[in-house]
């Protein structure tokens, strides 16, 4: 084997025996060599430990590459940055889904696909009345979504090429009206159905910002920002929620049932409420003057402060999609005519202050997509019960085209993760009567 050549496999030998794995190393397109485990407890009658698989490959995946020491994320090998400033969420989710950007005439095919499946059964309208007013969209969006294979049989054979699509279709085209829906209901506002006349983005924003009683205006440089948030959100690589989709494939569930788990994933706030919790902590801070005050505390080790939507556990470099989303920010921001805000002078503030600060800069904490789009959201008008069911509505494309490549992957298999026991060994009952 030449200096070069990378090696092709590991062995294992398990001290104070004879016992040896030999395990082929798999080399991908990018990142490290991986060790193909699969017949390790064979060979040498041990598994791994991985809580949390951060040191697993779960599958073999086409679709989404991410290098945190670098800052790079790529969708089908394109980097994220050329794809929020040139393309448009539709033509991303269309990437995801094929796996190569759509020429004029695939591009028009698809743009008509999913937008003829923006409404929804009006049955489902129904839904929505079994809610409490106060209740959390996430929780509307999980049971809606887990119950549209009810409405929609036709398309749950996950064996038929073209029914996938279908689902796929309907999934992306009904998160928007499933997720303005809720937050109408919330306000008792009057339910806007969509309209096909406009972009994907723009739609949603009317949905969302719409009443009968007034004539909607658009707002360019305002879809211009939603559809870049949906896209810097569609997918990233084998996250909690996609590997939940995945998990929940794996037995065979039907797309919306597991589209479903991966919105359940996503409520929990180590996921999907980041941005939320940076708008929580702003409020905590109060005022800019209490911001040197609360830079210490965090450089504390033992007070617990966390400076919110800095760093990032994947990327140990700049996010890749925080210059993008600081850029939209202040083109937002400079649309609405925000200047005096409280909260956003403290964020903005809090930026300058962390960005010039060695402590942070050394350790590599700059904002990440988190701190920005959580500005964002709350300058276009969304309450913060809104951003985690925003976040959902861009990953479902990246949810159903994960989904997509495990069904037709050949070496797919039921989720069936092992563990390491540690409760009682193995004893033998006793009657009640007789126990000490």
């Amino acid at each position: 084997m030449s200096a070069s050549a990378k090696p092709s496999q590991a062995t294992i030998t398990i001290e104070g025996s004879n016992t040896t794995a030999v395990l082929p190393l798999l080399s991908g397109t990018l990142g490290p060599q991986v060790a193909d485990i699969r017949k390790l407890q064979s060979q040498a009658g041990i598994f791994t430990f991985d809580p949390g698989y951060g040191e697993t490959a779960s599958c073999e995946s086409k679709i989404t590459y991410i290098d945190g020491d670098e800052g790079v994320l790529l969708y089908r090998g394109y980097p994220i940055a050329q794809l929020a400033e040139k393309s448009t969420f539709l033509e991303v989710a269309y990437l995801l889904m094929y796996g190569e950007l759509p020429n004029e005439a695939q591009f028009k095919e698809f743009e008509h696909g999913v937008t003829m499946h923006t409404m929804l059964h009006e049955q489902i309208r129904r839904f929505w009345e079994g809610f409490r007013r106060d209740a959390h969209p996430m929780a509307v969006l999980c049971g809606v979504v887990g119950a549209m294979s009810a409405f929609y049989p036709d398309s749950v054979n996950i064996n038929d090429a073209r029914e996938r699509e279908i689902s796929a279709f309907r999934l992306i085209a009904k998160l928007p009206t499933i997720t303005a829906w809720a937050y109408k209901y919330s306000i008792g506002q009057p339910f806007m159905y969509p309209r096909n006349d406009l972009s994907y983005a723009e739609n949603f924003l009317y949905m969302m910002n719409a009443v009968p009683a007034e004539s909607y205006r658009k707002n360019p440089i305002l879809e211009r920002a939603m559809d870049r948030i949906l896209i810097l959100h569609a997918d990233h690589e084998q996250n909690a929620s996609t590997s939940t989709v995945r998990l929940a494939g794996s037995t065979g569930a039907n797309p919306f049932a597991c589209i479903a788990a991966g919105i359940a994933a996503l409520w929990g706030p180590a996921h999907g409420g980041a941005n939320e919790a940076v708008l929580k902590m702003l409020g905590e801070i109060g005022d800019k003057k209490n911001i040197p005050a609360f830079i210490a505390e965090v450089k504390d080790k033992s007070s617990h402060t966390k400076l919110m939507g800095f760093g990032h556990r994947v990327y140990k470099n700049f996010d890749p999609r925080a210059k993008i989303m600081q850029q939209t920010c202040y083109e937002v921001l400079g649309e609405l005519g925000i200047k005096n805000d409280p909260l956003l002078d403290l964020a903005m503030e809090l930026e300058k202050i962390a960005l010039d600060d060695d402590y942070f800069v050394s350790r590599k904490l700059y904002p990440n997509v988190d701190f920005y789009s959580g500005i964002i959201l709350k300058a276009m008008g969304f309450p913060t019960t809104m951003f985690t069911p925003l976040f959902a509505l861009a990953r479902t494309t990246g949810w159903i085209s994960q989904w997509m490549e495990m069904i037709e992957d050949p070496q797919q298999r039921i989720g069936r993760p092992r563990q390491l026991y540690t409760g009682a060994p193995q004893r033998d009952y006793v009657a009640i009567a007789a126990r000490a």
